[in-house]
């Protein structure tokens, strides 16, 4: 039975991650960024699901009291 020749692997593996990591620097390079960062303004809305007086307050763990 034949041994499997594995001198190539280290060369192998070491060019396809510096061409990953070639390809993956190229992606990010071409990406726009925003020059100013600026918040966004969130609107506030009053939706009153049917949910919210009577399972929010009893289910949720924040509200339940804490144990010791």
């Amino acid at each position: 039975m034949p041994q499997l020749d594995t001198s190539t692997w280290f060369v192998t593996i070491s060019s396809m991650i510096l061409t990953l990591f070639i390809i993956f620097q190229l992606k990010v390079s071409k990406l726009n960024y925003p020059l100013k960062l600026t918040s966004k303004l969130l609107s506030s809305h009053n939706h009153i699901n049917p949910w919210e007086s009577k399972w929010t307050k009893i289910y949720s763990p924040l509200l339940l009291p804490q144990q010791s």
